[in-house]
């Protein structure tokens, strides 16, 4: 077992409802601070559930998947994640901020996952964030005198998502892709897949974008033959996000006096592409709205490449719409198989504790990052693009264009670690931060800017459509 210290006087407590009930209960238990280095096996993940029949207290070990498929063949009901909204009044009737894998608490039946009793101790959460609660497995069996016991966790070790062998990507989507069809036959796979054709407008950019001849003029005609796009330009360069002096009356205006050659045709593809996938109707709870994110994430990359050494920085353009696009692989998925894709969403929002990588492996066998890069591709974006969408998750990438996955990797983690976007808490490695040559304190302070511009940056995400 992974020792950790025992919380002293000045650390956070379990909730006084919690102390209340474990002196009632005569258990006896230990306080343990929150620790990344703590044995999955033994963090019990604790989620309430409900259907038309009423709600289920469902416990598992965080080395495990809860695949809501099995449940429902063990329990003849199509269980999902409680709103929301009642499980913070639930919560909050007990003054509690995080729901506590103690049964006794709530009057719901519970189901437990019998490999949880395999461990010698477990970690259970207290009700107050980073505060856990360890208790022998003799006392925590003495909890689920009324509860059930099954087999329904899917094992992690069994779900390997596929972060960096993209020689097997090809192989997979076409894979998945014949899965998910009726007609399950062999085709090449931009035939089956109907991905719409890149937009006029995303088109000319592109060609724009990689012509070194290219001026302020073909970039401000271009968007201008787009009346929706050059509002949004504009719009974007009047934002008080950039609290440019004067009033921007020109998409050329906006080129020349604020945004920058470089940002505008970055932030015009992106928004293009936006347009030509529109997004998904369904969404996990409690998901930070996409195009929130997106900005958000590629406002985050701006200051990260800045602050990256000149000599080491890649371009900022496109390490800004590698941002942007980062998560473009989900409209895909959303796009290609949107039976599947309500079913992904059931599957994040009671399985917090993990990446959608694991997920979208056990479900689909596939990622949105590999079908994100695959597209790119597609489309003839740049290489570099491809790499960014492909390789985020996988913080040693070290191959070509390293530093895009790079900083992809960096943003998210750290909005994820301030609350923005889902998952659970990512740990930045010193080694990713020493390849990018950023500082932590650095890394800190770029996001300490964008998190300081929040409701600008929210008011720029409603442009891009509705909140999700």
């Amino acid at each position: 077992m992974t020792e950790v210290a025992i919380a002293s006087d000045t650390s956070p407590q379990p909730p006084a409802v919690i102390l209340q009930l474990l002196e009632k209960l005569g258990l006896s238990y230990q306080v343990r601070a929150e620790h990344p280095g703590l044995p999955a096996a033994q963090r019990v993940q604790t989620v309430l559930l409900d259907d038309a029949v009423g709600a289920l207290l469902v416990l598992f070990p965080q080395s495990q998947l809860l695949d809501l498929n099995r449940l429902a063949e063990l329990t003849g009901r199509k269980l999902t994640a409680v709103k929301p909204e009642r499980l913070e009044r639930m919560l909050g009737k007990h003054r509690l901020r995080v729901l506590p894998g103690l049964p006794a608490l709530t009057s719901s039946p519970c189901l437990y996952d019998e490999r949880l009793l395999d461990v010698p101790s477990l970690f259970i959460q207290s009700g107050e964030p980073g505060v856990l609660l360890e208790l022998s497995v003799e006392t925590f069996k003495s909890l689920l005198s009324k509860a059930s016991a099954a087999r329904f966790g899917e094992p992690l070790s069994k779900v390997r998502p596929n972060l960096n062998r993209p020689d097997d990507d090809r192989a997979e989507i076409d894979h998945a892709v014949q899965a998910f069809t009726a007609r399950r036959i062999q085709q090449r796979l931009e035939e089956t897949i109907e991905i719409p054709p890149l937009a006029e407008t995303a088109q000319k950019i592109i060609k724009l974008r990689v012509d070194p001849n290219a001026t302020v003029d073909d970039i401000t005609g271009v968007v201008e033959t787009d009346p929706a796009l050059a509002a949004q330009v504009v719009s974007w360069a009047a934002s008080p996000y950039y609290a440019a002096p004067g009033k921007i009356r020109s998409v050329e205006d906006a080129i020349v006096r604020v945004l920058g050659f470089d940002l505008v045709i970055n932030l015009a593809l992106g928004l293009a592409l936006g347009k030509t996938l529109s997004l998904p109707k369904d969404q996990p709870q409690q998901s930070t709205p996409y195009w929130q994110q997106a900005i958000y994430t590629a406002a985050v990359i701006e200051g990260l490449t800045r602050a990256m050494p000149r000599a080491q920085r890649p371009e900022s353009g496109l390490t800004y719409l590698a941002g942007l696009l980062h998560n473009f692989g989900n409209l895909v998925l959303a796009h290609v198989f949107p039976p599947h894709f309500s079913l992904i969403c059931r599957h994040l929002e009671v399985n917090s504790h993990l990446s959608h990588s694991y997920i979208e492996q056990h479900l689909l066998g596939i990622s949105r990052e590999q079908i994100g890069s695959w597209l790119m591709r597609y489309w003839d974006m740049p290489e570099e693009l491809a790499i960014a969408l492909r390789f985020q998750h996988d913080p040693s990438y070290a191959g070509n264009h390293a530093a895009y996955p790079n900083l992809v990797y960096l943003a998210v983690g750290l909005l994820r670690n301030h609350g923005i976007g889902s998952g659970p808490q990512r740990e930045i490695p010193q080694s990713l931060l020493d390849s990018l040559g950023i500082s932590r304190e650095k890394a800190e302070e770029a996001l300490a800017k964008v998190l300081a511009a929040e409701v600008a940056l929210r008011d720029l995400a409603t442009q891009f459509g509705s909140p999700h």
